[in-house]
């Protein structure tokens, strides 16, 4: 098996760790005094998480999780929904020269997670399908 790994600097370990944890609907793999480790197989992602001084920039554009279908961009987005995340839900939006249904969620440092079903390509890079 492969996993993905992105291991990011958070401001406080502790509420990222909250986030994640609901995001991925998985408890931690490890912790210790400024580390969280998450190993996930849906999708196949081992996420870790290290306590900085200061997170700023934006050195990341945005993360994202690929599901087969629509309904698995529903499923995701009420589940995060009943967990008191603010879901913005975009239905038939050309992005990335695709047309995609998504929503996303923003962690508590400023990083945007998107969960994306795409439906096809298109020449276009953005705007409305």
């Amino acid at each position: 098996m492969m996993n993905v790994h992105i291991g990011l600097n958070v401001q406080n370990v502790e509420e990222s760790k909250d986030f994640y944890q609901k995001l991925f609907s998985v408890p931690p793999v490890k912790e210790k005094d400024g580390y969280v480790k998450f190993l996930t197989t849906e999708p196949n992602l081992n996420l870790t998480l290290t306590k900085a001084e200061e997170v700023q920039g934006n050195q990341i554009n945005h993360l994202g999780v690929q599901v087969n279908a629509k309904e698995e961009v529903l499923k995701h987005k009420e589940r995060l929904e009943k967990e008191g995340f603010f879901a913005r839900e975009e239905m038939d939006t050309t992005c990335c020269y695709a047309v995609q249904d998504k929503f996303w969620v923003t962690d508590p440092d400023g990083n945007e997670w998107e969960y994306f079903y795409t439906k096809q390509d298109v020449e276009a890079k953005e705007g409305s399908s």
